[in-house]
């Protein structure tokens, strides 16, 4: 499923394209691509439900503003943000990439990958396919680029 939605991001959300609205065209054109049937539902079904976490009424946790405050992982969520991907996490907040309502899309919409194996650079993707579905997040999401496209020159300290 994660294959599907990088392919979806990176060939019509990240390259500017025009997104096909028809899921039908859409459905046909990833199982073109290679893509099973039930894993291209569930993947669309993943960004109809990010699309949904817009709604402060569904979700109203995600329109409380807090203080300073310090995330618990659940169990769940730790067998799957290992400890570099929680304290990713942490930094985007300090840094004002994530605040508490993206940080918590972020981990919402990790648990419902239907994956095994999650990584940092899985992280990243989601935090940036969050980020661009966010109204008003459009710094945020350049600052989240360019921490994953730019190349870092020299030692880092």
């Amino acid at each position: 499923m994660f294959d599907i939605l990088m392919y979806l991001f990176e060939n019509y959300i990240h390259s500017e394209a025009e997104v096909m609205v028809d899921h039908d065209v859409l459905t046909d054109e990833l199982t073109r691509a290679g893509f099973h049937q039930d894993e291209i539902y569930k993947a669309l079904n993943w960004l109809e439900k990010l699309a949904a976490l817009q709604d402060s009424d569904a979700y109203p946790y995600l329109t409380r503003v807090t203080g300073k405050s310090t995330r618990i992982y659940t169990t769940e969520e730790m067998e799957i943000l290992d400890t570099d991907c929680r304290g990713f996490l942490m930094f985007l907040e300090q840094v004002k990439v994530l605040d508490f309502s993206t940080r918590e899309m972020v981990i919402d919409r990790v648990m419902e990958l239907d994956t095994q194996y999650f990584v940092m650079e899985d992280l990243k993707w989601v935090v940036l396919m969050v980020l661009f579905n966010v109204p008003g997040k459009e710094n945020a999401y350049s600052q989240m680029e360019d921490l994953i496209f730019d190349e870092q020159e020299g030692p880092l300290h």
